[in-house]
């Protein structure tokens, strides 16, 4: 748990607030930047919590709680001034956690959150076997995105562990663009040709900071394999 809590709330004066006293907690309160890319940055953050609202720019609150859901366990509580019990029952059915109707107390926000990091983290929270994707030493921690190489370890973002995991379970086969592409988004149509190549050199970057060079080989026309100089 990186005790960071993602801010999803467009109200600039209510964040700026919440960050505030969240911060004051000893959590890492981080507000939204982009209305048009928040689950680029939402997979960016990897936070331990979400505060998201209903009524925001181009999409609303439930329409990002279903997108996060898909990709992430993470714990959501919607706080938003629509009281209304449909309101809170869809929030619940998109896979919402809890709802906090304004005008709230601070304080309010904050034993929910430590409730919820109690569930999903701590002391409450279920104790499953951990999943560990291995290859020669090279470690992979899927549920907590944390790739271990050595004395060395780091955190990398859920697109970069999606990929990462497909390469080294289908090692020394390569693995096709098609393939990691449905893999990773939802809709292929959309995703621009370059996206793919951005992420597999993020792969190779954070591969480097373990000390692990000429790590992923592209094979034209083809996809990728892992090259294992390790």
């Amino acid at each position: 748990m990186n005790n960071i809590i993602y801010i999803v709330e467009d109200d600039t004066s209510i964040s700026a607030l919440l960050k505030e006293y969240i911060n004051k907690y000893g959590f890492e309160a981080i507000i939204v930047e982009d209305f048009n890319n928040i689950m680029e940055e939402f997979e960016e953050v990897n936070p331990s919590i979400v505060l998201l609202d209903v009524n925001l720019p181009k999409f609303d609150g439930f329409y990002w709680c279903t997108k996060m859901r898909q990709k992430s366990n993470v714990p959501i509580i919607f706080i938003s001034a629509r009281d209304s019990g449909m309101d809170q029952i869809r929030a619940l059915e998109c896979g919402a956690d809890d709802y906090i109707t304004k005008p709230f107390y601070y304080d309010v926000v904050i034993a929910k959150i430590k409730s919820h990091i109690r569930r999903t983290y701590g002391e409450y929270a279920p104790k499953l076997d951990e999943r560990i994707v291995e290859l020669d030493g090279l470690k992979f921690y899927p549920e907590r995105l944390e790739l271990k190489y050595k004395d060395k370890d780091l955190v990398i973002t859920k697109k970069e562990g999606i990929l990462l995991e497909c390469l080294m379970k289908r090692y020394p086969k390569v693995v096709s663009r098609d393939y990691l592409l449905e893999k990773i988004w939802d809709d292929i149509e959309f995703v621009e040709e370059n996206t793919l190549n951005v992420n597999v050199s993020r792969i190779r970057k954070r591969l480097q900071e373990l000390g692990i060079e000429d790590s992923v080989h592209t094979v034209r026309g083809v996809g990728y394999k892992l090259n294992k100089t390790w």
